[in-house]
């Protein structure tokens, strides 16, 4: 296999919202939806160091590298900015993933969320750039670029200082694409201008355009009756121009047959289409939401042990559907293996991290006035 992007699949499996059985990541399920999308052609894999507390890589190893020929499959994974304390912390955690993956290089290597404040800063403190050209020169990395949460002007200024980035990992779907936070149109154009390959992250905003209202949908099955609500946002990215791949963060095997179904005869959207999805955009802005895409980046960290995008889920429940049982039942459910809303101790360590910028602690005070009664 050739390096050229073109080798390249369009639907990528990310490795972050895997099975999980007994608390622990279920192997054996992975194993089998990883042999749904190898055999449909389908080669790029995303992990990171942090991913299911430090376990998705190993899992990469035993679901992948282990049972498939190097040459068979992309695999990515990235160098987290906040685990850096020194400049030797580079090589430390390169060596650890490069032995947590069993592999002697990285296909794709990514300088995981750059970002204004101490992610940017951390990378330049301690020249990654630079280090990771050293990697790449000893063929440890194959491709180099980085994950960005940041702002327009950040990623032009990164783009225009470091023309050996190769390819650039950004947050992107049609209900953010003129989000004043995420900038996800913004930033594509900016890509665009430098002629960057976009891998897009987060097509479905963490499993929230995956469903909708009732209302919301019927605008969307009236058009295709037969075709998902996810692969709308999935055929939304793309259509577009310089997509390299398409992240999906597949937990079980209807997520991946339906993904698989969407990418095997992909169907760019019609301009009808389109326009359902700037009525259907219209109408989601309008949804008194909290824009959690579940990455869990907010979860490792936290002190009270908090599966905070699992109450925000509860609480979004609340905020479209009204106050009934169910969510009730959820966070009850919840509880049993996380801690309370009302144990959040204000520590803004999830702040700091939550690629969204949302403002956790409110609204964990929000939640914990409706399910701590």
């Amino acid at each position: 296999m050739s390096n050229d992007f073109s080798k390249v699949s369009k639907l990528g499996f990310g490795l972050m919202r895997l099975p999980e059985k007994d608390g622990e990541v279920d192997i054996q399920r992975v194993c089998n939806l990883v042999d749904d999308f190898m055999k449909k052609g389908f080669n790029y894999f995303d992990t990171a160091y942090i991913y299911h507390g430090g376990k998705s890589e190993v899992v990469a190893r035993e679901a992948i590298v282990k049972r498939y020929p190097r040459e068979a499959f992309y695999l990515a994974s990235k160098l987290p900015a906040w685990e850096l304390k020194k400049a030797e912390d580079c090589d430390r955690i390169f060596n650890e993933q490069l032995e947590r993956a069993g592999v002697e290089y990285f296909d794709f290597y990514l300088l995981h969320s750059v970002e204004e404040g101490n992610n940017y800063d951390n990378y330049v403190k301690y020249n990654c750039f630079e280090w990771a050209m050293e990697k790449k020169k000893k063929g440890q990395i194959k491709h180099f670029g980085f994950s960005f949460h940041g702002s327009p002007a950040l990623l032009e200024k990164v783009l225009s200082e470091h023309p050996e980035v190769e390819f650039v990992q950004i947050q992107l779907n049609y209900a953010d694409w003129n989000n004043p936070i995420v900038h996800s149109g913004k930033l594509y154009n900016i890509l665009r201008k430098y002629n960057m390959p976009i891998i897009v992250m987060e097509p479905v905003k963490g499993g929230t355009l995956a469903s909708t209202t009732p209302e919301i949908e019927a605008m969307m099955k009236k058009e295709q009756p037969n075709k998902s609500i996810a692969s709308w946002a999935l055929r939304f990215v793309g259509s577009l121009d310089g997509i390299m791949t398409i992240l999906s963060g597949m937990s079980n095997e209807e997520q991946v047959n339906d993904n698989l179904e969407t990418f095997t005869n992909f169907e760019p959207l019609s301009e009808k289409e389109k326009q359902i999805l700037d009525e259907v955009t219209r109408a989601m802005a309008k949804l008194p939401t909290v824009q959690c895409t579940s990455c869990r980046y907010c979860c490792d960290g936290c002190p009270e042990k908090i599966s905070i995008p699992d109450v925000i889920s509860a609480l979004n429940t609340v905020r479209i559907y009204g106050d009934d049982n169910r969510p009730h039942f959820f966070y009850n459910n919840l509880i049993e293996r996380s801690g309370r809303a009302n144990q959040c101790i204000s520590c803004g360590q999830c702040e700091s991290v939550c690629p969204q910028h949302l403002p956790i602690v409110e609204i964990l005070k929000e939640a914990s006035k409706i399910f701590d009664k």
